[in-house]
């Protein structure tokens, strides 16, 4: 999609405002009430019936965008950071953008996700540079291992390195595509499927890169992209490319963004997870496999595969399956103490030492080579980067970090992680850039923004709690039954089945079963599913978008999931008119990290379950219950099973946190609200197409 497109633009469209490049801001800029306020630009423009997937088009003005709006303007213009809690309806994408554009500034706008990234560039950016700034330039920046490597495209197929004729239909099709391409981007392979083996083949990532050096350099999507930035007024990222930049950084490896005075941080509740782990150290059984994977197909395709190289990418094959294999089968995570470092090095040392030896002995025989292409030199530097990080993860002690292993499917993780990134955050991001905006609808405890700004560093800044867009006490149902047993008692599991079966049948399916853990979650759904006839989705069934998008189009659906459903995750309508949540969303105490933050604080002095585990609850049950009404047409049911809600202290401060539902604890009030949305939808059938 081109940047520019002028003759897009109506003639008739002669107010403009902004439409600077970079670090042009018009001295005559528009206010932002005079872009956001009644009868404003947005107002007028979307009167002009334009750009309805835009802005719905009954757009109406919407005093807290306009406030949000207001208060990034002056982040902008003072140089100051800004945290606004902003719910959905708000409308924060443009306040944010419009503000971001008339700054004249090149910023970074980072979002959770890369399907955030999507929205982002193929939504709103249009709108803008159609009606707000038509010179306004704009680049996507994504991982390396997105987009396509033309060298390796080239090399593949004489390779024989495809197999099976799906393979080579697939490729096929990727070679066509490859010619007409913009951007090389693996989002525009609909066809593809997401655990395809060939796009690992196929993709850019770093450690297969060798740079300026690859003939392909110049054509190469990742140079497009990194050009396209350089030249960019704003540069859409995700958080974890974000933090990865951040990281390389710190460390003085260059970066991957190219120099910007501000940033806007979408989604901001997810900033620590994310810090964390690329702050943090990693090594798995996978990153050893594709190790010897890429040494193997490296050496076939320079022709320089020998039998004594072979033998060697072999050999890490093998030590790696039987170090990995040393580490107890039971899948979870579990911590990694000093002490139990070196218990298990003192038993398991034998195959720890076979396995740096063979990454040695790799190393050795790519030195021995006459001829060594930058392709094997990288490859030499990925074996000892890999025995750098295994001597860090069972030597050190670094007081910041702890350690933890976990086993997952087929796979081993060892890593550290620091224990509190907040510090990090201050000296890497907060003190180094004058301008950091950060948004999202899941901000305060209890109305303050004190958890987030003492879990990220945030030492000064401007902050809003912006009042709601919708009419929660109308439009939403809090169910709170009182007669549960606590999600501690062996009962529970039993009470919590026949609560969700009878919610089912009140709300005719449509819901989503939310749970704190995978245990639990297949538990009530092998309770349930024999006692309702509405069509049962579980997560772990399938690809978690194949599931939302099942769940959209089937009717009456329900879908049982935990997690990674409990935010970024829309489903406007009546489609989804129940969410039922199982108990109080706090993490497992035993969890490595939570385990080594809860420690850090009570070390400190501090109250860990008050100041840490209580918040971070919190705002996961608001992600969660945010499922519901996404519109100001939504209606729906919250239920939550855990009464500990009602009877612990601790408990006002979860209701105080959330938005003012009406709050019943009878479950025939359940039933007549949603026979009121029945009577209301009958009363007011949609209109014909």
């Amino acid at each position: 999609m081109p940047l520019e497109d002028e003759a897009d633009i109506r003639e008739e469209e002669t107010e403009r405002v902004g439409g600077k490049g970079q670090g042009e801001a018009s001295a005559g800029k528009p206010s932002m009430r005079e872009v956001f306020g009644p009868d404003g630009f947005l107002e007028k423009c979307m009167k002009g019936g334009f750009d309805r997937s835009v802005v719905s088009a009954d757009y109406e003005y919407r005093a807290a965008q306009l406030e949000m709006a207001e208060l990034v303007d002056e982040a902008f213009e003072t140089h100051h950071h800004a945290v606004v809690e902003a719910g959905t309806g708000t409308g924060k994408t443009l306040a944010y953008l419009i503000p971001a554009v008339c700054s004249g500034r090149r910023v970074v706008i980072s979002t959770a996700t890369k399907s955030l990234q999507e929205q982002l560039f193929q939504k709103d950016i249009p709108f803008l540079q159609k009606h707000f700034a038509p010179n306004l330039k704009v680049a996507v920046m994504k991982g390396r291992s997105n987009f396509l490597c033309l060298s390796k495209l080239s090399q593949v197929q004489d390779q024989g390195l495809l197999k099976g004729i799906e393979e080579l239909d697939y490729f096929q099709q990727i070679k066509d595509w490859a010619k007409l391409t913009e951007t090389g981007d693996r989002a525009e392979l609909t066809f593809l499927p997401d655990d395809s083996e060939l796009w690992g083949k196929l993709d850019a990532r770093r450690e297969t890169c060798t740079g300026q050096k690859c003939p392909s350099f110049n054509p190469c999507f990742v140079t497009g992209m990194h050009q396209r930035a350089k030249e960019a007024d704003l540069i859409i990222v995700n958080h974890h490319l974000f933090f990865a930049d951040l990281a390389l950084k710190q460390d003085d490896f260059g970066s991957i963004l190219p120099e910007y005075s501000a940033v806007v941080f979408d989604e901001a509740h997810e900033l620590e997870d994310v810090a964390s782990e690329y702050f943090g150290r990693q090594i798995s059984n996978f990153r050893l496999e594709e190790l010897a994977r890429d040494t193997d197909q490296t050496l076939r395709l320079l022709h320089l595969g020998t039998p004594s190289l072979l033998r060697k990418t072999q050999r890490i094959r093998e030590r790696s399956r039987s170090f990995f294999e040393s580490f107890p089968p039971r899948e979870g995570r579990f911590s990694f103490s000093r002490r139990e470092r070196e218990a298990f090095l003192e038993q398991n040392r034998e195959t720890y030492d076979a396995l740096v030896s063979a990454l040695k002995s790799l190393e050795t025989g790519i030195a021995a080579q006459t001829d060594k292409p930058e392709e094997l030199t990288r490859m030499a530097r990925r074996s000892f980067e890999l025995r750098q990080e295994l001597s860090f993860l069972f030597e050190s002690n670094e007081k910041n970090f702890v350690y933890w292993y976990e086993r997952r499917n087929k796979g081993v993780f060892l890593t550290a992680t620091p224990i509190d990134v907040s510090h990090i955050l201050r000296n890497k991001l907060f003190e180094q850039f004058d301008t950091v905006i950060l948004t999202s609808a899941t901000l305060t405890v209890g109305g303050r923004f004190d958890y987030i700004q003492q879990r990220l560093g945030i030492d000064h800044a401007k902050e809003r709690k912006l009042p709601p867009e919708f009419d929660y006490p109308k439009q939403a149902l809090l169910y709170l039954p009182r007669k549960m047993p606590d999600v501690r008692d062996a009962g529970f599991s039993s009470k919590a089945a026949d609560e969700i079966v009878e919610l089912l049948e009140l709300s005719q399916g449509r819901a989503f079963c939310l749970f704190t853990s995978y245990a639990q979650m297949n538990e009530l759904y092998e309770r349930v599913r024999s006692r309702v006839s509405f069509p049962l989705l579980l997560q772990g069934t399938a690809p978690r978008s194949a599931l939302l998008e099942r769940f959209k189009n089937t009717e009456a659906a329900v879908l049982f999931a935990t997690a990674s459903f409990w935010q970024g995750v829309d489903v406007p309508g009546e489609q989804l008119s129940c969410v039922i949540v199982d108990r109080l969303p706090f993490a497992v105490p035993s969890d490595p990290i939570v385990a080594a933050r809860v420690a850090a604080l009570e070390e400190d002095g501090r109250n860990a379950f008050a100041e840490f585990q209580v918040p971070q609850a919190v705002l996961s049950l608001k992600q969660g219950f945010g499922r519901l009404i996404r519109t100001k047409t939504d209606r729906g049911v919250l239920a939550l099973l855990d009464t500990r809600i009602l009877r612990m202290p601790y408990g006002k401060i979860f209701l105080e946190s959330l938005p003012r539902y009406r709050v019943t604890h009878e479950i025939t009030e359940v039933g007549r609200f949603l026979d009121g949305n029945s009577r209301e939808k009958a009363a007011h059938p949609a209109s014909p197409a």
